[in-house]
Formats: C-alpha cells, sequence, structure tokens
C-alpha cells in the first residue's frame, strides 16, 4: 500500500516537489535532503509498493501505481526520482503532463537492461539477480547495498546508513520492481516530454557503466554528473542535490513566490519566554487550570506509551504530572526557549531530557514518540501545517497529541480597548479553528478533534493584566506592534475604554482556548 507523507515549507514556499525513491529504498532516503528543499518547497515523500521493502505483500500493476502516486500528489508538482523512481517520474510526466510542472531523474538510466546501442546490466545478470531475491532476500538487498555504496568516498559508514533505513521484512513484492527494471525503456520518451527535464548522474555509479553518462548526453535532455558520487547520492550529497534542482527550477522560471502568512518573530519569542523563565509560574494560573485540564481530558490510551513529549514544556511545570500518569515511560521536554529550558532542567534535573527545539522542525526521529501533551504553546505556531506535519511525523502509528491553544477571541477586551485609541496592534494574534482544521486536513494520516472552551481572568486594574503578560512573557511580540514605548495618552486612553468591561467591581480578561486531540492513524 502506499504511504504518504506532507511537508510543508519551513521558509516561503516556492514550488511543490514530489520525492519517489528507487528499489530497495524507502522514503526515508531522502531525509538528509530535506533542511535544504523545505527552505523553499513544500514536499511529499511517499514509500512505494513494488520498490520500498515493506510496503505491502503485493505491488499493483505499474499503471496502478503511478495513478496512486498522481492521487496523492500535488497537482502541477515537480517530481524528482532517484534510481527506478526516476524512471517512474519519467512515466508520470508522460501520462499526465498537465500535472507535472518538471521532472528531475537522479542516477537513473532510462533503460536500466542493457541494448545493443545502450548501456546497462545485462539482461541475463538481471535475471539472476531477481531468481537470488526468491531464494534469499535478505542475502540479496545486502549485495544490492554494496553495489549501491561502491565507489563512495566512506563505502562502509554509508553501507550501515542505507541499511538502518530499510525494515526487517522486506517482502516478494519487491520482484515486481525487478520485472519494471526489465521491462522500461523510456529512451525516446526523454525526446517527446513536454515538461522540463533534468538528468543528474554520479561520476562512481558502481550500478550503471560509466559510458551511460556519454550515452545520456547524446539525448536531447539536459545532463549533470556529479563527481566524486557513488549511486547514493541523496545519502553522500544532499546539499548538492538540491542545490542543482533548485538551480534548474529557477532557470526554469519554475520557483515563483508563493504568499504565504506572516509569521510571528519567533526569535523575539524565545527571548521574551527566555526572560520570563524565573518568575513565569508565580502569574501562571491561567496556564495551570488549562493544562490540569487538559491532563484530566486524556482517556485510556490504547498502550501505555513508552516516549511522551512535553510539546512547549515551559518552566517544566506538568513534568512530575506526566511521570506520575505516566511512571514507566521516557519523558522529553521541549521549549524554543532556551532560558525556560535551563530553567526547568535546574528545577526538575531527574524529570528526563530537555531539548531546545522549534514545534515546526522537531530534533526528533521520526515514529519515536507515543503521545505529545503541549498545553497553551502551539499558539505561537503561524504554520499550522508545519506544526501538525513535524507531529505526524515523530507520532508513532496510533499515537495520540492532546493540546490546548488560543483562538482569536483571546483577550477581546484588551483588543478593543487599544483600538479605541490607535491603529497599532498592541495584542498578539491567534489563528482561528478554521486554519488548524485546514492545515489538519492537508497533512495525510492524521484526524483533529477540537472544542472549545472559555476562560475567564478578572482583575481590579488593567495594569494587573498588563503586568501578567508581561511575567509570563506574553506580551505583544508580533512584528506590527508599535516601535518604541506606547504613548502616555495613548496608555490612559486605552485604560480608560477598558473600564466599560468592568462587571461587580473587577475587569474581566477572556480567553478563547481550544482542547484539541490529533490522532496518527
Amino acid at each position: 500500500m502506499l504511504q504518504r507523507e506532507y511537508l510543508p515549507a519551513s521558509g516561503e514556499p516556492r514550488q511543490k516537489l514530489v520525492l519517489l525513491h528507487g528499489w530497495g529504498a524507502n522514503r526515508e532516503v531522502w531525509r538528509p535532503m530535506l533542511p535544504s528543499l523545505r527552505l523553499w518547497a513544500d514536499v511529499t515523500l511517499l514509500d512505494l509498493p513494488g520498490l520500498a521493502p515493506g510496503c505491502g505483500d503485493k505491488a499493483p500493476e505499474f499503471d496502478v501505481l503511478l495513478d496512486e502516486i498522481l492521487a496523492a500528489a500535488p497537482t502541477g508538482a515537480v517530481y524528482l526520482g532517484w534510481s527506478l523512481g526516476g524512471q517512474l517520474a519519467l512515466a508520470l510526466a508522460e501520462r499526465a503532463p498537465e500535472r507535472v510542472r518538471a521532472v528531475v531523474t537522479l542516477c537513473t538510466n532510462p533503460c536500466f537492461v542493457a541494448q545493443l546501442d545502450w548501456p546497462g546490466m545485462p539482461a541475463a545478470d538481471l535475471a539472476v539477480f531477481a531468481s537470488a531475491y526468491r531464494d534469499d532476500e535478505q542475502r540479496t538487498l545486502r549485495r544490492f547495498d554494496s553495489l549501491q555504496v561502491a565507489g563512495a568516498e566512506n563505502p562502509r559508514a554509508l553501507l550501515r546508513e542505507l541499511q538502518a533505513l530499510r525494515p526487517p521484512q522486506p517482502g516478494l513484492a519487491l520482484e515486481t520492481g525487478l520485472i519494471w527494471l526489465a521491462q522500461l525503456d523510456q529512451r525516446q520518451l526523454l525526446s517527446s516530454l513536454l515538461p522540463p527535464q533534468l538528468h543528474l548522474l554520479a561520476d562512481n555509479d558502481g550500478l550503471h557503466p560509466p559510458e551511460l553518462q556519454d550515452s545520456m548526453r547524446g539525448l536531447p535532455a539536459r545532463v549533470w554528473v556529479f563527481a566524486g558520487c557513488a549511486h547514493t547520492a541523496p545519502l553522500e550529497q544532499p546539499e548538492a542535490v538540491a542545490e542543482a534542482l533548485q538551480a534548474f527550477l529557477a532557470e526554469q522560471n519554475l520557483l515563483a513566490a508563493v504568499a504565504a502568512p506572516l509569521a510571528l518573530a519567533k526569535h523575539d519569542v524565545a527571548q521574551s519566554f527566555s526572560r520570563a523563565a524565573a518568575e513565569y509560574d508565580s502569574v501562571a494560573q491561567l496556564q495551570r487550570d488549562v493544562g490540569d485540564r487538559l491532563l484530566a481530558s486524556i482517556n485510556a490510551l490504547p498502550e501505555a506509551p513508552e516516549k511522551v513529549l512535553d510539546l512547549g514544556s515551559g518552566t517544566g511545570h506538568f513534568s512530575a504530572a506526566l511521570r506520575q500518569r505516566f511512571p514507566d515511560a521516557t519523558y522529553i521536554g521541549l521549549d524554543l526557549a532556551e532560558g525556560m529550558v535551563r530553567y526547568a532542567r535546574d528545577v526538575h534535573p531527574q524529570a528526563g531530557e530537555w531539548l531546545v527545539g522549534d514545534a515546526e522542525a522537531l530534533p526528533l526521529a521520526s515514529a519515536s514518540v507515543d503521545l505529545v501533551f503541549s498545553s497553551l504553546a502551539i499558539q505561537w505556531c503561524l504554520r499550522p501545517e508545519l506544526l501538525f506535519a513535524e507531529v505526524a511525523r515523530v507520532l508513532r502509528p496510533g499515537g495520540r497529541c492532546v493540546f490546548t491553544s488560543l483562538g482569536p477571541a483571546t483577550l477581546h477586551e484588551l483588543r478593543s480597548s487599544w483600538a479605541a485609541v490607535d491603529e497599532y496592534q498592541h495584542v498578539n494574534e491567534f489563528l482561528p479553528l478554521e486554519r488548524l482544521d485546514q492545515a489538519a486536513a492537508r497533512t495525510p494520516g492524521i484526524a483533529l478533534q477540537v472544542d472549545i472552551e472559555p476562560f475567564c481572568m478578572e482583575y481590579r486594574q488593567v495594569r494587573e493584566l498588563l503586568n501578567e503578560l508581561k511575567t509570563l512573557g506574553a506580551h505583544n511580540v508580533n512584528r506590527d506592534r508599535p516601535v518604541g514605548l506606547t504613548g502616555r495618552r495613548a496608555l490612559q486612553g486605552m485604560l480608560q475604554a477598558y473600564e466599560q468591561w468592568r462587571r461587580d467591581g473587577l475587569l474581566p480578561a477572556s480567553y478563547e482556548v481550544y482542547f484539541g486531540t490529533l490522532t496518527k492513524v
């Protein structure tokens, strides 16, 4: 069964990429390239039956697989295919040219089997290899791996890295991929394809004859060769491959800017909360109330979690409660603010592991976490598609993320009171629920459920609220905030406007709190 992973751009998205791996590999082979690619591209990764070990017991027909890829991929994407994945990319461009903006192949021979006028693997050798695979899958794959790393600068380390990506049971479905390698001859296709194409080769490729470079250059196709590189280019030279791809797309005018939502200044957010660490808990009553409610809402899990991630762990206040609730689990506290992490580590030295990290680029392995707990943290993420993609990536199948966040009605009294005196943005903006729903719908393999609950804090004076927000580090960090100190007249005007909300001698501060559960299905 084809498996899909969607990773939005971490920077401004300028193109959509679909990455297709080769025979005997899976989507993990692209991981080293993702930091470079996601700076400018939304990336779709696929595990392909017939090519990926452990991806189903039976591979579909070739045309059926092409249709499944098109159904899982965004329209108008650039396809990058490695090895046999490059041949799939070429076939997709022929089958649906209106869906494919460009094709880039990497270490791909358009006709893998040698012909009288074309270099490749002898048909008899491929037949022997296929027979050996039927007899002993594991041994044959190890032999194949040795061929892939042959010519690399550090083949032993590369071999260990390559083999670590593969599940223990490859399965007989890979025999179908070998049949495709034996049958596909796409040389004529290179002359007739409508989308732009680039073919990247490696000069030390142990799977393809050296003559392939000259034969490819004889075709009407753009060819580039990486020096000192073996067949495993995505692992050996990930930055160079990403640079070549980006340069080609820029040359083809395929990197048009796409509007992205205005992000918070994350550096300002991190610094603000770092400065607040020592005094944070003294004014964090709302944060405690909401977090306690979230912790109590966790229903019985299918299995006891082995690893719990406290995302946006702050001072580590909930570390003890989480360890008490899940005593056998490994606890990880992660926060964007280095000062918060230092404080939490000092106050809770026995809690577990403390990490500085961004929720939109988690420094954790894929499928490594069973439960994510995040209370009043993700409202600082204005790209929920990035957040949900990362949470989905690190969760194991069946894993769950429970979170609270803030909606746009939060602090509406303060916002309207400032609006009565000037046009600046004095109060942090938070995303509407529709944005979370849209982001979840774009992220494959997750189900999202959100409930909304109102919370209200009360104060004798507005200055008490302002001082509390400042002490929390949650004061205005938007880029549209006023520069410099707010004038005395404007401040007095806001204080006077806020008085319209006074009831029974107290001033309310409303919070629109989202209680969400994200499940990896």
